[in-house]
């Protein structure tokens, strides 16, 4: 509904947020659930910032454990390349689209899948220099630990960090001393048994000690996650999660970004409203605000958590 992105870029604005990243699901040609992003595109509105990631692996029934079982199969081809990026640069050419020092901002959720990576990048980089819209300024996203390591040579400018980062958690809660004992008594909690359990705070003190990548990578944290809604078992949840906590992991990370050059200075939430895997900005019933609250008081937006609506437009530093 029109109404409901405008509110929705008016909440995200108001709280500090400069954008939205829309995953973008394209199959040889065939794009799936792009009636929102459609009508942002060819409406104009709302004018709020916006950028693209192509959220590139085949469906599958991953909700009930059946991964293998694939819906919709990812195929690659130059000639695919070539078609995609001629759709992505109708994108590209809005004046909302977020630029990195004036090159249109692109993401690719698993770079790995790609079967030759580097004549994806060099294709795309190659037809928006013909269509007249220069360089791109391209990310691979590292969502899982095949997805790290130095990008360039694989033809992108940078990474983007993925939250959670599951190769870098500890022992799942169900290991620990007390839920071990638990156990043993007959009375361990089941979700335990199920899933794989993390304390959020915990997660929040192992990120931030974690050493800065030598190459570029953009920084990323998440409010919250638990993806059980949409698996009834081996799901991944972060327990404890809280506002407070959530503010000082994104004040953390906001204030030791360093940007890299001009335009290089983003910082990534996952998510704005994720629903299935528990990770959203929006209000709900549990928290209202509080999570944008948060991330209001993180970037130092003056006016976003009381006075008219004008005045929460003010602009926070980077």
């Amino acid at each position: 509904m029109p109404e409901v992105r405008e509110a929705q870029a008016d909440l995200a604005r108001a709280h500090g947020l400069d954008g939205f990243c829309y995953y973008h699901y394209w199959f040889n040609g065939r794009r799936l659930l792009d009636r929102p992003f459609a009508e942002v595109l060819a409406t104009g509105a709302p004018d709020f910032p916006f950028c693209l990631c192509w959220a590139n692996e085949d469906w599958t029934r991953a909700w009930d454990g059946s991964t293998s079982e694939r819906l919709v199969v990812q195929r690659y081809s130059e000639e695919d390349d070539r078609a995609h990026i001629r759709w992505l640069l109708t994108a590209a050419r809005d004046e909302r689209y977020v630029r990195v020092d004036g090159r249109p901002l692109f993401l690719i959720y698993k770079a790995s899948l790609l079967p030759e990576p580097r004549r994806t990048t060099d294709v795309w980089r190659e037809e928006a220099r013909r269509a007249g819209v220069g360089d791109l300024y391209l990310c691979r996203v590292e969502s899982e630990r095949t997805e790290h390591g130095d990008p360039e040579p694989l033809g992108f400018d940078a990474a983007v960090e993925f939250q959670p980062e599951w190769g870098s958690f500890g022992r799942p809660l169900r290991r620990s001393l007390p839920e071990r004992l638990l156990r043993r008594v007959g009375i361990g909690r089941r979700g335990y048994r199920l899933h794989e359990v993390h304390d959020y705070a915990a997660t929040v003190e192992r990120m931030l000690a974690r050493p800065e990548p030598p190459y570029k990578r953009f920084p990323c944290v998440t409010p919250s996650w638990d993806n059980t809604a949409r698996r009834k078992s081996q799901g991944f949840v972060l327990d404890g999660a809280a506002p407070q906590l959530y503010e000082r992991w994104l004040r953390a990370v906001v204030d030791r970004f360093e940007p890299f050059g001009p335009g290089e200075d983003l910082v990534f939430i996952n998510a704005w409203n994720e629903w299935a895997e528990g990770n959203h900005l929006e209000p709900c019933c549990r928290f209202g605000r509080e999570w944008l609250d948060a991330t209001a008081r993180a970037l130092d937006v003056r006016g976003a958590l009381e006075g008219p609506a004008d005045a929460r437009r003010q602009t926070h530093r980077p």
